[in-house]
């Protein structure tokens, strides 16, 4: 059983993913909903019920002392605690690590933090915008004659995330062995460092001269043809990791007269002089349909993709099918819900099937008889109290 108390998407990020695989997860938070809930109107909002399928309900106020107390007792029985709050948070609730491991020293706790909780920027306050800051992410990301800019998706909250979860499965399987519990914690950004691996890379090799930003090109801009190039209809990446790849896209194109003699006959030759392949590419790109490309660069397996909106992705049928990444899910009150799908598949496990995010609360009181064996008349009190809801 795993209490998930994360909230936004690292921490349920986390949960979702256990959830997948097959773990009975609790969705706890306040009597008025976890933040997320509360950006519109209305508890059910689209990007709630993204992030917190397979889950059951739980409102519960943790300040108060029964709330703590009902709390504990379910920590008690559990395997697992997420949380991503603030640095501090839980000790302040009175249920950090020390506290739950005393009551079940089995239970694992998953914290995911946006800075390590043991360096320098411990407290500092930290969303996916502010991680992305002091990673570099933001410094290497955009053209090199603009100012740096985010990425456009929320990379620090799910790297953080799904590495979360990974730490927690490492200690359930210690914890297999040794029957003990511990306490894993994950930075969001330790887990995003990695990403930049061809940037630091590109830094070390040229003693720091590469420009940090190079836009759609390949970072350490050791790489042509590898950019993103105007079609008549849209947009399509093309790059050639390989000798045999940039043979090809000569053949199609047409230019291996121009283009195929000793000045280009080595990826770093080629990467001295990428503005020169880049303006031919594109020459032979902007007169064409991104399918017409795609058919002629597909047929000689040269790596290519067309640019696609958030738009395609949700119209697709193939990301919408049962067992998709943006699968639809049945649900009362939005025209159009979407829950995240699993993106690990198991071949000896049987894929659960999707279920809605839970309303605040609904099923409190299932979990406060079935788990705990309270009576309707005990539940009924603390809902009047405004313990639960």
């Amino acid at each position: 059983m795993v209490l998930d108390l994360g909230q936004i998407y690292n921490g349920p990020y986390c949960s979702l993913l256990l959830a997948h695989m097959g773990a009975r997860v609790i969705k706890i938070e306040p009597p008025d909903g976890e933040s997320m809930r509360q950006r519109l109107p209305g508890e059910e909002i689209p990007a709630f019920v993204l992030m917190n399928s397979h889950r059951e309900g739980l409102a519960l106020d943790l300040k108060d002392p029964d709330g703590h107390d009902i709390f504990m007792r379910l920590v008690a029985e559990a395997d697992v605690v997420i949380e991503n709050y603030a640095e501090g948070t839980m000790e302040r609730l009175g249920i950090g690590y020390d506290a739950l491991a005393a009551v079940n020293p089995r239970i694992i706790v998953g914290s995911g933090k946006g800075f390590d909780p043991e360096g320098p920027w411990a407290g500092r306050l930290a969303m996916d915008l502010t991680v992305q800051a002091m990673t570099a992410v933001m410094s290497v990301t955009g053209f090199p004659d603009m100012p740096p800019v985010k990425a456009g998706a929320q990379i620090a909250d799910i790297m953080g995330g799904v590495t979360l979860a990974v730490g927690v499965l490492g200690a359930l399987h210690q914890r297999s062995r040794t029957g003990e519990g511990q306490h894993v914690k994950v930075s969001m950004q330790d887990a995003v460092i990695p990403a930049l691996a061809s940037n630091i890379a590109g830094y070390l090799e040229t003693g720091g001269t590469l420009p940090e930003r190079t836009g759609n090109r390949q970072n350490g801009l050791a790489v042509a043809p590898y950019n993103v190039y105007p079609t008549s209809d849209g947009w399509v990446a093309i790059f050639c990791v390989s000798e045999p790849h940039w043979h090809k896209l000569l053949d199609v194109m047409g230019e291996r007269d121009r283009f195929g003699g000793e000045e280009f006959a080595t990826m770093p030759r080629r990467a001295a002089r990428m503005d020169e392949i880049d303006a031919v590419v594109e020459s032979w790109t902007k007169v064409r349909t991104v399918e017409e490309i795609l058919e002629i660069l597909d047929a000689s397996r040269i790596p290519s993709a067309p640019l696609l909106h958030v738009s395609d992705l949700l119209e697709s049928q193939w990301f919408r099918r049962d067992g998709g990444m943006l699968e639809h899910v049945p649900h009362p009150t939005l025209h159009d819900a979407r829950a995240f799908g699993s993106p690990i598949r198991l071949s000896a496990s049987e894929r659960r099937a999707i279920t809605r995010a839970p309303y605040i609360g609904e099923h409190t009181g299932l979990v406060l008889s079935g788990d705990l064996g309270l009576t309707d008349d005990e539940i009924a009190d603390l809902r009047r109290r405004g313990v639960v809801k």
